[in-house]
């Protein structure tokens, strides 16, 4: 079977998949992009999002008894649990092939006030992942983990979680040979539920001021497609152990906010770097640097432990660290991006209008 069948009759499991990332993933995963599943299970521990995942699915605005009755045997299916809870995960796993581990605390502030909340969901769920396979001895073949710039040289709780989460990830493929485990590392997502986009058109429909922390931040910017190709191409690609980081786009902050403004006469204010939060993002620290590769649009960073690495191979070495400062877009490059994913709004539109 090819790689672009990977999934061909495959039990694909996708925890927190009412989520940004796990509902286009679950879109494109259904769309037999890589063959086409027996089933895919959503799990999560959110019933109205997924209650609504379910119409949206079913193309139905009001729900009816057969919305929900005879759920499980769709080829879309939703499971209400929390990866917290292992039982609960054996559940959904027993029959998986493939797990997208995507469940994750991961607004920087919450994870802050609430750091052990994060360690429960973040680091616990990656773990009770790993124990259930090897416990129950389940038949899963491939875990792809979604981790984040910030666990990159961590400054916050939600960064530092993450970076355990990818250290439980890829030392599970000492203790389980069988089931590659492997991870996807990358930034901010355009106009993602928490992201600056929608703050800035929010401040924008009030005719300001945009606020910005400080005119040098930058921040990589990817798009939810991206962002999932990024997954799917670790699923197809990745060895065991290894972290794929995209080659992604950044811009400073200034930029994205000039973009969105337009020629309307708002002003911006800086208000001062959050708590937490860097002026530029890593995606590879210069240690890592150097036990990555460079492949066809992404790099691959090498496990740290020497027994999870394979034999040498001869792609070129990144040989350093990957930030959101190291080539940024022009103002003209970056309003080209936006407005080819609809997120500018021509300046004679009213701004009652804008965005709506």
């Amino acid at each position: 079977m090819g790689e672009q069948q990977i999934l061909q009759d495959k039990t694909v499991v996708v925890t927190g998949g009412t989520g940004s990332l796990g509902r286009v993933l679950v879109r494109r995963l259904l769309s037999a992009q890589l063959g086409q599943p027996a089933r895919v299970i959503v799990f999560s521990r959110d019933e109205a999002k997924q209650h609504e995942m379910r119409l949206a699915w079913q193309h139905r605005r009001t729900a009816t008894d057969e919305v929900i009755y005879h759920g499980l045997q769709q080829k879309l299916q939703f499971h209400v649990g929390d990866v917290r809870d292992p039982h609960a995960l054996a559940a959904v796993l027993r029959e998986a092939q493939v797990v997208f581990h995507c469940a994750a605390l991961k607004q920087v502030p919450t994870c802050e006030y609430f750091p052990y909340e994060a360690v429960q969901t973040n680091v616990g769920g990656a773990q009770n992942i790993v124990r259930v396979i090897r416990s129950e001895r389940l038949p899963v073949e491939c875990v792809v983990g979604i981790s984040t710039d910030k666990a990159c040289q961590p400054v916050n709780v939600m960064g530092m979680t993450k970076a355990i989460q990818e250290r439980i990830l890829i030392r599970a493929n000492y203790d389980l040979p069988e089931t590659r485990f492997v991870c996807v590392r990358y930034g901010n997502v355009l106009a993602s539920r928490g992201s600056v986009i929608p703050l800035f058109h929010a401040q924008i429909r009030q005719g300001g001021p945009v606020t910005i922390t400080t005119p040098e931040m930058t921040r990589f910017l990817l798009t939810l497609e991206q962002a999932a190709d990024a997954v799917l191409t670790a699923l197809q690609t990745a060895r065991a152990g290894e972290v794929l980081v995209p080659q992604a786009p950044a811009a400073r902050i200034v930029d994205l906010a000039q973009a969105l403004i337009g020629g309307r006469p708002i002003a911006t204010q800086v208000i001062g770097i959050r708590p937490g939060e860097k002026v530029h993002e890593t995606l590879i620290s210069e240690e890592e640097g150097h036990r990555t590769s460079v492949r066809q649009g992404y790099y691959a960073i090498a496990p740290l432990l020497p027994e999870l690495r394979g034999p040498q191979s001869d792609e070129p070495l990144l040989g350093r660290a990957y930030t959101s400062a190291d080539s940024l877009l022009s103002l003209a490059e970056l309003e080209g991006l936006l407005s080819r994913q609809g997120l500018l709004v021509d300046a004679e539109t009213p701004l009652a209008e804008a965005w709506a």
